[in-house]
């Protein structure tokens, strides 16, 4: 009897916290300032006016930084402005938030592409199958770049001279 009033006491005080807990709801929505922001973006983008839309794209993930759409979109905008590395990264942001997005995985793909890192890309595309039961846009958009881009000659290992081994080079000679 001396241990009730505690007991009590200790119970009421989990029921109002389970209770508490139980009745809210998941804090997953994007803010609606952000979504607004996104629109915006999406406008301009589609006016040509990259840099503005930019802005507009990095303005949403201030208001809320869980919109992978908009890591998306500035990723878009870094492709387009070949800028592979900056799009690799905003790809890998959208991962972060959302690991199954199709969308993210097949830019991110494509951006390596472009980067040159077709093994990358293929592990991208492996995945997006895996994700994908059936056939899906995003598989045969990564599925078509990465056979186009196996055509195409490596151009960076062209660009490299070959550094001259020790005995290959030409003796100096000074002439007076």
């Amino acid at each position: 009897m001396r241990f009730s009033p505690a007991v009590v006491a200790l119970s009421l005080v989990f029921a109002t916290v389970s209770s508490a807990t139980f009745g809210q709801a998941a804090d997953i929505e994007i803010k609606q300032r952000s979504v607004e922001y996104m629109q915006l973006g999406e406008s301009a983008q589609k006016r040509g006016e990259l840099d503005l839309a930019a802005d507009l794209y990095e303005t949403s993930l201030v208001v809320d930084p869980r919109n992978g759409s908009a890591f998306i979109a500035l990723a878009q905008i870094a492709r387009v402005q070949e800028l592979p590395g900056k799009a690799i990264r905003l790809y890998r942001e959208a991962l972060i938030l959302d690991p199954n997005n199709l969308d993210a995985l097949a830019g991110q793909g494509e951006a390596l592409i472009q980067r040159g890192a077709l093994e990358k890309a293929r592990v991208n595309l492996s995945r997006i199958e895996t994700l994908c039961r059936s056939r899906c846009a995003q598989n045969d958009q990564l599925a078509s770049a990465i056979k186009l881009a196996e055509k195409k000659p490596v151009l960076s290992a062209e660009a490299v001279t070959p550094k001259p081994q020790i005995g290959d080079e030409e003796p100096v000679t000074e002439t007076p």
